[in-house]
C-alpha cells in the first residue's frame, strides 16, 4: 500500500506554506514521471503542483511535541512547472505522424490516462499552463489543444536561459559574499 493510504501515520513534510494559519489541504497524486514514465508522487494544492521526494537514514526518528515519530523519513515537496509533467501526455494525445502536426483534442480526453486518475485533477492548471506550448482552438465553450513542437522548443530555450542566468547570479553573489572562494 502507498504511504499516503494510511492516514493514521504521522509524517514530516517540508513544503512551501502559502497559508498563514497552516490549514492547507492538498491532494497526493500519482502521475507519470516525465523522464522515466514510472509512477511518481506529486502534491497538488492551491493551484500549484509539487513533486514529492523522501529521504531516510538508516536510523532516525522525529520528536514532534510529545510524540515520537518512529519513521525518520523526511519528505520534501518542491514546486515543479506543470508543463514539464504534462508534455509527455500532450505529445501522445496529438497522435503525430511524420510531417503531420497531429490532431486537436479536448482537454478531458488528453488528461484521461488509464491508471493515472490524478491527471484529471490538473484540468484547471493544464488549461492555463499548456497554452504556452500548444495551439488551441475554441469551438463554443470547448477548447481543443495540440502540442506545437516549435512552441515547445521556444519554451525550453527560455527555461534554459532562465536557469543559466540564475546560476550566474548565485555564483556572482556567492563570490562577493565569500561563500565560494
Amino acid at each position: 500500500m502507498a504511504w499516503w493510504g494510511d492516514a493514521d501515520e504521522t509524517r514530516v513534510l517540508i513544503a512551501p506554506d502559502h497559508d498563514t494559519n497552516g490549514n492547507v489541504s492538498g491532494n497526493v497524486l500519482s502521475l507519470r514521471h516525465p523522464k522515466t514514465g514510472n509512477k511518481a508522487c506529486y502534491l497538488y494544492f492551491d493551484e500549484e503542483l509539487l513533486e514529492l521526494h523522501w529521504f531516510k537514514q538508516s536510523y532516525g526518528s522525529w520528536f514532534l511535541g510529545d510524540y515520537v515519530c518512529e519513521d525518520g523519513r523526511l519528505y520534501t515537496a518542491t514546486p515543479v512547472d506543470p508543463v514539464f509533467i504534462l508534455l509527455p501526455i500532450f505529445d501522445e494525445a496529438r497522435m503525430k505522424k511524420k510531417d503531420d502536426p497531429g490532431k486537436f483534442r479536448q482537454l478531458d480526453e488528453i488528461l484521461y490516462v488509464q491508471g493515472y486518475e490524478g491527471y484529471q485533477q490538473l484540468a484547471s492548471i493544464a488549461e492555463k499552463s499548456m497554452q504556452i506550448v500548444c495551439d488551441f482552438k475554441e469551438v463554443g465553450s470547448t477548447k481543443f489543444f495540440r502540442l506545437n513542437d516549435s512552441m515547445v522548443l521556444r519554451w525550453l530555450s527560455y527555461k534554459f536561459w532562465l536557469r543559466k542566468n540564475v546560476v550566474k547570479l548565485v555564483i556572482i553573489y556567492s563570490t562577493r559574499t565569500g561563500i565560494i572562494t
